[in-house]
């Protein structure tokens, strides 16, 4: 299990790379990754933290790229079902796949302090839930795991 997020990286490489993989995705795929789409993928790229759909609007508006709610929806919408983002539910808001064409079953840890969120991909292959599912002849096709504490940048600062 790799978890992107609270760790040093290259950003600019990070946010280039999955950029790349959206159009080879999108090529691949047949798949528009309309001006409003790419710039909303590169706005949720630039910080490993979830934004709300107003938030994305406000961005978008600011650049001429429509004010209306639908702009900012139908663009995470795509990117959603595209696998190049995830709705973090505990939040109402999303964030980019960290794993982009990658991710089976992510899990997300949210910091309560400065709200960065770092994405793990898991697997129900060797855990309870695979366990309890099988044992009730459950075939699961989609999890949503949250956890919420603090990251290690917000465990160093005095409270």
């Amino acid at each position: 299990m790799s978890t992107i997020g609270f760790a040093p990286h290259d950003h600019g490489s990070c946010v280039a790379d999955a950029l790349q993989k959206a159009d080879r995705h999108c090529a691949d795929n047949g798949l528009r990754l309309t001006p409003v789409r790419r710039r909303a993928l590169e706005i949720l790229l630039a910080d490993h933290r979830a934004l709300g759909a107003y938030d994305l609007l406000a961005d978008l508006a600011a650049e001429g790229l429509g004010a209306q709610p639908p702009v900012a929806y139908r663009a995470l919408d795509f990117l959603v079902k595209a696998g190049f983002a995830h709705k973090i539910e505990a939040l109402n808001a999303y964030i980019a796949c960290a794993h982009l064409g990658e991710c089976q079953m992510p899990a997300f840890l949210i910091c309560r302090a400065c709200k960065s969120v770092a994405e793990a991909d898991t697997t129900l292959a060797k855990g309870r839930l695979n366990e309890a599912a099988v044992e009730a002849g459950f075939q699961i096709e989609r999890t949503v795991v949250e956890a919420e504490g603090l990251c290690p940048a917000c465990q160093d600062t005095p409270a």
